[in-house]
């Protein structure tokens, strides 16, 4: 009990504003790779394939156990897909997203679309995506410091709520070499209605959040069997910014492992297997932030089919799958 105690206030305060409740931060993966087609509707159809993708992340796994044997820890499950449609002159993506931490839940689904532009040995992606974000919190578990605390008028159950919201985005790569992103999700920042009464209670809103993503996978030719492939990500909601920076080698196209780095909070470490169109990932970040706090497991298996696109040949394939 003392260490629940302990636990709820700062599970709290990260599902709490001073105006309404915002979820945490929008999820960042240790594989954040993974989740371009989320983050960035610029992305959608750049490999000339279907891609698809599972992914799990159980974050702190067993660190925070409420009286009733609940972990209150953050996981998350991501699907994505993404597929070139020439008639459309780009392609298109899909994302389902759960989302949970302590007794909130968040499912989010979307639906996006990327125009490309050939510049003559690279493709510009430009995209825009629609969401519908159902956000739920169960308050009979929450315990208000002060009678007057406004979003304890009244409200003492299952409270939901459903959002719309758009995210825009480009993405610029060349074939087997560099690329760079920029995009904004929830850009409208949705706020949902009150949750309580009209003068004493709540509201959801939509987690604003901005991505800068670049990689540039390369070779040695003294080491042809070995690819190496560096790469960085930055998030940030303007409130807070979060960077990571990542560097995996894959040998013949099949075994990979590799290192992520999440400053002031986490090491990752990252393993990789590749089938015919199967890779298989794990990813175990150790905690650096103390705290007594665990570590995060990770688990991702993507698909990548092939498609003739009837074009002049290249080699493109998605910055997912190298």
């Amino acid at each position: 009990m003392t260490k629940l105690r302990q636990i709820l206030p700062v599970l709290v305060a990260l599902l709490l504003s001073a105006s309404g409740m915002k979820a945490q931060q929008t999820p960042i993966f240790t594989n954040y790779t993974n989740s371009y087609a989320y983050i960035n509707p610029g992305f959608a159809g750049l490999s000339e394939g279907v891609n698809l993708l599972g992914l799990y992340r159980q974050q702190w796994a067993g660190s925070f156990v409420d009286d009733q044997g609940t972990d209150l820890a953050p996981t998350t499950f991501l699907l994505t897909g993404d597929m070139p449609i020439r008639a459309l002159g780009g392609g298109i993506s899909f994302s389902v997203m759960n989302d949970k931490l302590g007794y909130e839940n968040n499912v989010n689904v979307g639906l996006g679309y990327s125009y490309h532009i050939d510049m003559g040995g690279s493709t510009l992606g430009i995209g825009a995506s629609v969401a519908l974000l159902n956000r739920s919190l169960d308050f009979s578990h929450l315990v208000f410091g002060t009678t007057g605390d406004p979003l304890s008028g009244g409200i003492s159950d299952e409270r939901t709520a459903m959002m719309f919201d758009v995210s825009a985005g480009v993405f610029w790569q060349i074939p087997e070499s560099f690329y760079i992103g920029i995009s904004g999700i929830n850009l409208l920042e949705t706020t949902s209605k009150r949750l309580g009464n009209e003068d004493n209670g709540a509201s959801f809103t939509t987690d604003r959040t901005f991505y800068a993503v670049a990689g540039y996978p390369f070779l040695f030719e003294t080491l042809p069997a070995f690819k190496f492939i560096p790469s960085v990500g930055v998030m940030s909601d303007l409130a807070s910014t979060q960077l990571n920076a990542g560097m995996k080698v894959t040998y013949n196209d099949i075994f990979s492992l590799g290192v992520n780095y999440r400053p002031q909070e986490s090491i990752g470490l990252t393993v990789g297997l590749a089938i015919k169109d199967f890779v298989l990932g794990y990813a175990y970040d150790i905690n650096t932030m103390g705290y007594h706090i665990r570590g995060s497991h990770e688990i991702a298996l993507s698909y990548c089919f092939k498609l003739d696109m009837d074009r002049t040949p290249r080699d493109y394939r998605s910055v997912r799958y190298l």
